[in-house]
């Protein structure tokens, strides 16, 4: 069931990611492609959840990966409000 499960949330990220790619190919916008490589960040992390789960290996490392990608939020979201301030 966990690796159903893990599946699932892979596919839901890489189809959010999908979709930020193409409304990032349709506005150039900055914002929408770091979006994208987080959401596809997520997919990964998964998938190597996924894989160290069945593994037996220590499931620690994955989860470094999804602070990457959040971090990546963070940092998109910060500079599109600074893009947006006048001059």
């Amino acid at each position: 069931m966990h690796l159903y499960i893990a599946g699932a949330l892979t596919m839901g990220y890489a189809i959010a990611a999908l979709h930020f790619l193409k409304f990032q190919r349709q506005t150039g916008d900055r914002l929408f492609g770091l979006f994208a490589i987080a959401f596809f960040i997520f997919a990964f992390q998964r998938v190597a959840l996924a894989l160290a789960v069945m593994s037996g290996a220590s499931p620690l490392w994955p989860y470094g990966l999804r602070l990457l990608g959040f971090m990546l939020i963070i940092v998109a979201i910060i500079d599109k409000n600074r893009a947006r301030r006048p001059a």
